[in-house]
């Protein structure tokens, strides 16, 4: 009775239009108050230790400010660059070159939203003035954007990781196959398509042309390498490696690139300089930019973005949190195990009906609400059918990507409508096309554990474990 009634408040005040965030927190106090003996001020001690008590949430703001500094910067230009140059000649090889960037630029932001909106923003115009259909442009780019959250480091990773227990550094490592595989697959579907339509290809890079744009995405390779490499090495935890990350962002922004703060548009060397003389002035103007960056509007600009982005999402998980509070305390997901459990149900059953509820409840909410929810519930019947923990997990994940491209809630969906200056409905009828794909990968991933599961265990076995 109790979990009938917190979920018939939790859909009512979500049909009225209340904010996720805020329907989770409002129908779980109400519950509490009226349902439960808990206090209401055990309630708010709740919500503050939700944020304070798992260390592995401080990663989402630095992921998130790196994000902005690399997503306002030049990063995302030069990656594309660096991708076309690499598949560019290949028949589609322009929107193959997308998912490319899409996969490089996933792997420094960790967000589905912001890899479409920093590719997506370039890659949509130059592909139709290439000669691609539009709609086929705008679908690729909402559907590769959806790497944002399976390649690591991603910020949906960490909130399951928070929700369940697990080691963040080991969900990572299970998302970076199954990350290259689904670019993969889309690279595949995209050039099948391409032969069929005639679609253009670029002419072949130069080897000159190669390295001068490997080396100028150097700088956000090289983040992925620092990242992934601490991360995977033991050097690092996930939140002292997106620590790292953010400062490095920053200096790549500021005085590597220099497309933002006080050495906007400076060159490194003018013309005639010597080389002598172009190291000595670089040097003082990066320390006076580091130094004087902070009165630059627009680096000022990116860190309160970031901030605000930073503080929706935990203001989110909070309340789910909070939400999932409930659940626990009212032996929700205990009595749910035993139910399924008793139904008699097979391992592969069990995974058909997690998916439908979790691909259902993508229509409606954003994933890190989903996670936060829904995991305490899944999680011990997981167990209970020896489904390994951090598989899981990329299952869940692979669901939150189709729910980033499925209406109404389809935070991809709005990013590339505002791109592209159409409506939703449009956008929507071109992304659609790729759900077929993104489901058939869903299906691979659920009942083929290896492909997660793989990485993890192999750097488990290095070390000893």
């Amino acid at each position: 009775m109790t979990a009938t009634i917190l979920f018939i408040i939790l859909f009512a005040c979500m049909l009225m239009g209340m904010p996720i965030a805020i329907a989770l927190g409002f129908s779980s106090v109400v519950t509490i108050y009226f349902l439960s003996g808990d206090s209401i001020a055990s309630m708010g001690l709740k919500f503050i230790d939700n944020l304070t008590e798992h260390y592995t949430l401080l990663a989402i703001p630095f992921f998130v400010l790196s994000s902005a500094f690399l997503s306002t910067g030049g990063v995302a230009k030069r990656l594309i660059r660096f991708a076309v140059a690499c598949v560019g000649h290949i028949r589609g090889g322009l929107a193959m070159a997308s998912v490319m960037a899409c996969m490089l630029f996933a792997a420094v932001s960790g967000s589905s939203p912001a890899t479409v909106a920093a590719i997506g923003s370039i890659v949509i115009v130059g592909m139709v003035k290439t000669g691609y259909p539009e709609k086929f442009a705008a679908g690729v780019i909402s559907n590769a954007g959806t790497l944002g959250i399976l390649i690591p480091p991603s910020i949906v990773m960490l909130v399951y990781a928070s929700a369940t227990e697990v080691s963040a550094a080991r969900m990572f490592m299970a998302g970076f196959i199954p990350g290259i595989m689904m670019g993969l697959l889309l690279m595949i579907a995209i050039y099948i398509y391409a032969r069929i339509k005639g679609l253009p290809a670029q002419e072949r890079a130069s080897l000159r042309e190669f390295l001068a744009s490997g080396f100028s995405a150097s700088g956000g390779i090289i983040l992925i390498v620092i990242i992934l490499g601490a991360i995977y090495g033991g050097v690092a935890s996930p939140t002292e490696a997106a620590a790292v990350s953010t400062v490095y962002a920053f200096l790549i922004a500021v005085v590597g690139y220099r497309d933002m703060g006080p050495l906007k548009g400076v060159p490194w060397r003018k013309d005639g300089e010597a080389l002598g003389a172009a190291i000595t002035r670089n040097l003082w103007q990066s320390v006076y930019a580091i130094a004087t960056a902070g009165f630059s509007a627009d680096v000022r600009k990116t860190v309160l973005d970031g901030a605000k982005i930073s503080f929706v999402l935990l203001f989110i998980i909070a309340n789910a949190m909070l939400f999932a509070h409930v659940l626990t305390t009212e032996r929700i997901p205990h009595i749910i195990t035993e139910t399924i459990t008793g139904m008699g149900l097979p391992a592969w059953g069990f995974l058909i009906v997690m998916n439908l509820l979790l691909l259902a409840a993508g229509n409606f909410m954003e994933p890190s609400a989903i996670l936060l929810i829904m995991a305490p519930i899944l999680f011990p019947i997981a167990m209970e059918y020896g489904i390994d923990p951090i598989h899981l997990g990329i299952i869940m994940v692979v669901n939150m990507e189709i729910g980033m491209i499925t209406p109404p809630v389809g935070l991809n969906l709005f990013v590339t409508a505002g791109i592209t200056g159409r409506d939703i409905l449009w956008v929507v009828r071109a992304a659609l096309p790729w759900l077929g794909l993104l489901l058939f990968f869903l299906i691979l991933i659920t009942y083929i554990p290896e492909i997660s599961l793989f990485l993890p265990e192999l750097i488990d076995s290095w070390r000893g474990y």
